[in-house]
């Protein structure tokens, strides 16, 4: 089926550049379970065209994917709709929460000290020379307390590496049981933001994260309203 030139035409141009200006995110859902890419792949999801039948959603690569809609609109008033339905369904598929989180909100007040703290025990224990004299740490403060630099000096082995692996279990807990789940790709900015915030400090970033979680479904029950 063809466009009328007025009426249809105009609303053609509108919803197209209404999906790729507020809704890059579902359309990046779409190629991802629609056409199975990989969120990688799919991150730069762009709708190119849309007809009643399908839609034509390009990537970086200007690689093509046309998704059918099944069964065709009747008319562009079944847009906004469809796409919500479609969207859902893709949600449903993907095993993913319909809140898209877009922010990282860095920690503050108690939460910032417990951050700082755990970045320098990790940066201080990442050696065991570091509590040896010669070192910076050792002349700048544990010359004063030659007692503390021999216990950090003999524990420093058996600390760091079960240290590590409970910091790299927590990354990839908030990895599996919230980026994914709110849409934040894999290898972004914002992934990794996220990531190295709780590889550092820990359940800190577990509160902030779903602190931030909760602020946008709320934002989003009181848009429905």
């Amino acid at each position: 089926m063809s466009f009328p030139a007025s009426k249809d035409a105009e609303a053609h141009h509108r919803i197209i550049m209404h999906m790729n200006k507020d809704h890059q995110d579902s359309l990046t859902r779409f190629l991802e379970h629609y056409a199975h890419l990989s969120s990688q792949s799919a991150c730069t999801a762009k709708l190119a065209d849309m007809t009643i039948n399908s839609l034509t959603i390009t990537t970086h690569n200007r690689s093509r994917h046309v998704i059918p809609l099944n069964p065709p609109m009747k008319s562009w008033s079944e847009a906004r709709e469809r796409m919500v339905a479609m969207d859902q369904e893709a949600l449903r598929g993907l095993g993913r929460s319909n809140i898209t989180i877009k922010e990282y909100r860095r920690p503050r007040g108690f939460l910032a000290v417990v951050f700082v703290a755990a970045a320098c025990t990790i940066v201080c224990f990442s050696r065991r020379s570091n509590f040896l004299p010669g070192s910076w740490l050792h002349g700048s403060v544990l010359r004063h307390v030659p007692r503390f630099a021999r216990f950090c000096y003999d524990i420093q082995p058996f600390l760091l590496y079960p240290v590590l692996a409970i910091h790299v279990g927590e990354a990839v807990w908030m990895e599996r049981s919230r980026l994914e789940k709110h849409s934040v790709r894999r290898f972004s900015m914002l992934w990794w933001k996220w990531v190295l915030s709780t590889f550092v400090e820990g359940v800190g970033a577990f509160m902030r994260f779903d602190r931030v979680v909760k602020e946008e479904t709320e934002r989003k029950e009181k848009a429905r309203h």
